[in-house]
């Protein structure tokens, strides 16, 4: 049983074998895939259970077990799964979707509206990364049609209906639900052995498009032992770190996806004056509230080099954080890597190294101030490492701290940190951005806040149309004046975006990846296939 102890031997990864001393474990047949993709999904703690999670909330990627009300294409726009169609209130607050009538959950039972009612009415209370808060209700009009009540517009809504798998109202239970799943999408779990895998067959009652893979082991490996276990031939595929991105394996090609994963420092905006937030943590910097600063070093900073020097040319430089997405503004962005420019900033602004060390100061104040990093993210460490020397070129001086995410946490009003966000849902976007008080979560760290900017954030969650919402988008990153960009208020430095790296076996055409999807590779299984090794396309 899924969850219990293992039924079958299944594919497991022994010492012996990822040291490379041992022939691969199983044989499985042409139809039979074995991945390990670290970024897409990691071991789920509470099991397979979208409302929990699964497919959805903090990391959104392909569910395989549950159908989605959409999915994403090939180009990155939304196409229909279960819906057929959709439409939007005038005022924005009420979503009814269409669904088919030819869905069935794996126990043979009919999937109605009434599942997708129940589904997203249990996400309300579930406690989960989820987000559910601004639905107040959602009705099964009939068998086909469903109706969302929203309390206030919200066009990003869009996204949970694209993410979170449908489960059946007959057949749910909190408890148990995870480890025993029934759903209507592509896959079926049969096995789930935890710390070590989970094993999905395919539905042959799916009403979609069927995948060419019957089967699909899912091994739960940490990226350096996915690489050894691929260096053994035990896997099909394998996520690995961005430092093996210049080593080869034979029989595999690495593949590097654009995920539009954005790598940047958020400043503190406002001043040291004493305030502290709930939890005692100290805000203000009086070093990153001074613009010139943070225009400074978004204009000075050489982005082109992080990328080759820091992660190996797989990824692209990074201005806004959202560059990559339909709803990125270029105008918000600047030219970079202009070290005379970014000196005259800081010496008109009254920042000047009077005393020839090296630092600049001003009023008092020398320009220094303490970055914070993951600790166990060697990608994070090596960028602020490399930032904090181009840094000096400016006179400015950058104190590293490689620190736990509590530490971090505690931290991040008063001194600046190098998160990573990948904003494929809008309304990340919004609370990103949109003024806030200290609330000890990690969106809109610094404390950024700009009536303007409110503004338009507010107009696109607002908006019923997609195109208007990304105008107000984009709106909100820089309109000539004002914006989160470095050509506004710069309350970031973005760096880079980083590619999900994947070493594939060359007999795997995995088709066309989804744009900026990295991180979901397997949101277009149903393109894969086994095809012989001399015709396999490498990158």
């Amino acid at each position: 049983m899924p969850g219990g102890e293992p039924t079958s031997p299944g594919t497991q990864v022994s010492e012996e074998s990822v040291s490379g001393g041992s022939d691969k474990l199983t044989s499985q047949g042409s139809d039979e895939l074995v991945v390990n993709v670290y970024g897409h999904t990691g071991e789920p703690e509470t099991g397979f259970d979208p409302i929990l999670g699964w497919g959805c909330g903090h990391v959104n990627f392909e569910p395989l077990i549950q159908s989605t009300l959409f999915k994403s294409a090939d180009d990155g726009g939304m196409i229909n799964d279960l819906a057929t169609n959709y439409s939007v209130s005038p005022d924005g607050k009420v979503w009814t979707v269409n669904i088919r009538s030819d869905a069935r959950f794996t126990d043979g039972e009919k999937l109605t509206a009434e599942d997708v009612a129940f589904t997203f009415n249990t996400a309300i209370g579930s406690n989960s990364e989820l987000d559910m808060s601004n639905l107040e209700k959602a009705t099964a009009i009939n068998d086909t049609a469903v109706k969302f009540e929203l309390k206030e517009p919200q066009s990003s809504f869009i996204w949970k209906l694209r993410y979170v798998g449908i489960v059946p109202e007959h057949a749910y239970e909190k408890e148990t639900y995870g480890s025993n799943p029934i759903g209507s999408g592509p896959y079926k779990l049969v096995q789930w052995d935890r710390s070590q895998q989970a094993i999905f067959e395919l539905n042959e009652d799916y009403y979609g498009e069927k995948p060419y893979f019957k089967k699909i082991t899912m091994l739960f490996l940490d990226k350096d032992t996915a690489f050894a276990a691929a260096k053994s031939g035990e896997v099909d595929i394998a996520e690995i770190e961005i430092s093996h991105a210049n080593q080869t394996i034979d029989g595999y090609n690495l593949v590097a996806l654009p995920a539009a994963r954005a790598l940047g420092i958020s400043f503190p905006m406002q001043n040291d004056t004493g305030e502290e937030s709930l939890t005692g943590d100290p805000i203000g910097n009086n070093v990153t509230a001074d613009i010139a600063i943070r225009k400074a070093l978004n204009i000075g900073i050489d982005r082109k080099a992080l990328v080759e020097g820091v992660i190996s040319g797989k990824g692209d430089v990074e201005y806004t954080g959202v560059d990559q997405r339909d709803y990125g503004n270029p105008k918000a962005r600047i030219n970079d890597s202009n070290l005379e420019e970014a000196r005259k900033m800081l010496e008109n602004a009254g920042w000047k190294d009077t005393d020839g060390d090296g630092i600049r100061e001003k009023d008092g104040t020398k320009a220094e101030f303490k970055l914070y990093y993951s600790s166990d993210d060697q990608t994070r460490q090596a960028l602020s490492v490399a930032v904090s020397e181009q840094a000096k070129k400016l006179g400015i001086n950058i104190d590293l701290a490689g620190a736990s995410w509590d530490e971090i946490y505690a931290n991040q009003y008063n001194s600046a940190v190098l998160y990573a966000y990948s904003n494929i849902d809008t309304f990340t976007l919004y609370l990103q951005y949109h003024s806030k008080e200290a609330d000890d979560t990690y969106r809109n760290p610094g404390l950024y806040s700009n009536p303007v900017v409110d503004g338009y954030l507010d107009a696109a969650l607002r908006s019923e149309d997609q195109n208007e919402a990304t105008k107000y988008w984009q709106l909100a990153a820089y309109d000539g004046n004002a914006g989160y960009g470095p050509a506004g208020d710069a309350p970031w430095l973005w760096l880079v975006t980083t590619d999900y790296l994947y070493m594939v076996d060359e007999t795997l055409d995995i088709g066309t990846p989804q744009k900026n999807a990295g991180s979901d590779i397997l949101g277009n299984i149903y393109e894969w296939k086994r095809v012989d090794a001399a015709s396999s396309n490498s990158e």
